[in-house]
């Protein structure tokens, strides 16, 4: 299609072992799972991952691809914790930055502002800064206020899923929230953008908004056409969570049969096998219940 469109398999052309990788959504919402799931059929790892989390640190961790996490959260929405990121954690296995919500979104500003950091009032008075021993404090210049100074991330790339683009890198979100994709866009060195469907740039806004168009194509390196790409996570309004196969995963996780089954089954193919696996479970799904 020309432009930035790429393929799923160029992903790791831009991810690379020992980097610091965004990755966008929010949650169990609109996460990029297709590349995600690229990511795990590679050999890349020791990766820092900067994100409102959801499944996708959990796949990495569990597949031993994660060294450090820089979050807000980790959950699966209707399911507060991921199983595995929940046991790598307790079991020591990766490094992590758990900051604040407003703290988080601090530390994207400045690096999407190209500043070392910004002052918050975010965090003050709590526990993240026991957490966070490596916290500085600032005092104003006006006044005899006291802020912390939250480092600004900067990825080197970031992972990112909306509903639409152009081939140029101009990406849609159409669902009801825009998540903070726009700030890890301009924070990182590079972002490749994953969307359910690439159109012409004036069918852009025919029939939407102007102010759907969240990310500019000045940010965006490359662009990939990936139908179904957020699940399991959903894609407003494409589609919602795929709240059975969430449940699946996370049942799957609680012992070592159980996910080597579903690893086996969901995660050692291309990504249409993927598609027609999860197909295979929701019809044997209906056919138990039926």
């Amino acid at each position: 299609m020309g432009g930035k469109s790429m393929t799923l398999d160029g992903v790791t052309e831009y991810v690379r072992s020992g980097m610091t990788v965004g990755i966008g959504g929010w949650g169990s919402r609109r996460k990029p799972m297709a590349m995600v799931r690229e990511l795990l059929r590679s050999d890349v790892e020791d990766l820092t991952l900067v994100t409102f989390g959801g499944p996708e640190v959990g796949l990495l961790c569990a597949a031993g691809k994660v060294r450090r996490v820089i979050y807000g959260f980790v959950t699966l929405d209707t399911i507060p914790l991921d199983p595995h990121f929940r046991a790598a954690r307790e079991g020591g296995r990766v490094e992590i930055t758990e900051y604040d919500e407003g703290m988080f979104v601090a530390s994207l500003r400045a690096g999407a502002n190209r500043l070392s950091f910004l002052p918050t009032r975010s965090g003050l008075e709590s526990d993240v800064l026991l957490m966070n021993p490596e916290l500085k404090t600032v005092a104003s210049p006006y006044d005899d206020d006291v802020y912390i100074a939250v480092p600004a991330v900067r990825p080197d790339v970031s992972l990112l899923h909306l509903n639409r683009s152009d081939t140029l890198g101009n990406g849609q979100f159409l669902g009801p929230d825009p998540y903070f994709d726009d700030l890890f866009a301009m924070a990182s060195d590079k972002t490749l953008l994953s969307v359910e469907k690439i159109v012409d740039t004036e069918d852009l806004t025919a029939t939407e908004r102007s102010t759907s168009l969240l990310i500019s194509r000045m940010f965006v390196n490359g662009v990939i056409e990936a139908p179904n790409g957020a699940h399991f996570t959903s894609c407003d309004p494409d589609y919602g969570r795929d709240e059975a196969f969430q449940r699946h995963y996370a049942q799957s996780a609680q012992d070592e049969v159980s996910w080597k089954q579903f690893r086996e089954t969901f995660l050692t193919g291309d990504e249409a096998s993927y598609h027609e696996a999860v197909r295979a479970f929701h019809r044997a799904t209906e056919k138990e219940s039926a």
